[in-house]
């Protein structure tokens, strides 16, 4: 005999018709929300490091399925809440999101589905925007460029099969691939007329700027430019700063010991890069942190509604435990694996 009672099933989601097809009414509303409070804080706030801390782009995921927890994180979903369409725009951010674009690119972009598609070329879209009026950054365009024409030109010589979606679909993505390389074509990066210039100004300030890189691969490349930035780069100190910024005192220790370099930091930092690696958490000045109470990424400098403030009883217990758990940071590469790419 059949049970008779309230349907135990969900009603489903809300879905609203946009521009760019269907979108979740909730992912909407919190997109909304961001941006009229991004708005108001413009408006009456001129001090941009108090608006920024009000403004908290957060998004809760799941983390391990298992038969009590059948979920997924859908990667639209996720772009949206944490509003990578801002984060483009900020240059502490910049960079990770070109790497996270990089990646995506590197897995075969015809693999994807066609909403992760989708998301992928509206971030470059929104990168190739980025750095044609900023001019921030144009190497780390173009390595996503030739990523880019690699695929599209792998795609169209492919005999057997063909890319996932509808041939609207895809009409729809050559189109928006097209935009990227114009948009490309037409970037041209312009003397500034404001003085002085980078070599004008004195070799101390020059040094100072030199100092603050965190990728040898720049040094490298500006030592290439000009004699006087090659006497700097090659200077003692900017290497063994670097070599300390990246590893730690007993990694230095250990590799010191072992070879005899002459005092020379640039072949130290060459060893230690060899043998552990260049930490992925240290090449970028913002990233996405994973809160191991509330699951929720967020971007470390903007922060997020724990349940650790908010909730008296919790803390006291986590307190009782051992104390807090600062969260994990999330580089890239790990940031994908939340999703089924």
């Amino acid at each position: 005999m059949p049970f008779i009672s309230k349907d135990w099933r969900s009603p489903g989601e809300l879905w609203v018709k946009t521009d760019i097809g269907w979108e979740k009414k909730k992912v909407l509303e919190n997109c909304k929300a961001i941006k009229l409070e991004e708005s108001s804080d413009e408006e009456s706030m001129m001090d941009s490091s108090t608006a920024e801390q009000t403004i908290q782009p957060y998004c809760q995921i799941t983390i391990n399925c298992t038969r009590e927890i059948a979920g997924f994180n859908k990667l639209d979903e996720v772009v949206k809440k944490l509003d990578f369409h801002s984060a483009v725009k900020d240059v502490r951010r910049f960079n990770y999101i070109c790497a996270l674009l990089d990646l995506l690119i590197g897995q075969r972009m015809t693999d994807l589905s066609g909403c992760a598609q989708k998301i992928l070329l509206a971030m470059l879209e929104e990168v190739a925007c980025y750095v044609t009026e900023s001019h921030h950054n144009p190497r780390g365009f173009r390595r996503l460029l030739s990523k880019l024409r690699a695929v599209s030109a792998a795609e169209r010589s492919a005999c057997w099969g063909g890319p996932l979606g509808s041939q609207m679909l895809r009409d729809q993505h050559s189109n928006k691939i097209n935009k990227i390389f114009n948009i490309a074509e037409q970037m041209q990066i312009c003397e500034q007329d404001s003085q002085p210039h980078f070599l004008q100004l004195p070799e101390e300030c020059i040094r100072e700027i030199i100092l603050r890189l965190s990728d040898h691969t720049d040094l490298i490349s500006s030592a290439k430019s000009c004699d006087t930035m090659a006497n700097i780069v090659n200077e003692q100190r900017i290497w063994r700063e670097l070599t300390k910024f990246h590893f730690t005192p007993d990694q230095i220790e250990l590799v010191l010991s072992k070879g005899d370099f002459n005092g020379d930091w640039k072949l130290v930092f060459s060893a230690l890069k060899r043998a552990y690696g260049i930490c992925e958490e240290r090449q970028y000045a913002e990233m996405l942190s994973l809160c191991k109470y509330c699951r929720c990424l967020f971007w470390r400098s903007l922060g997020h509604p724990c349940i650790a403030d908010q909730s008296p009883e919790f803390r006291a217990r986590i307190q009782e435990a051992g104390g807090l758990t600062p969260p994990s940071p999330v580089p890239p590469s790990a940031f994908l694996k939340f999703f089924s790419l």
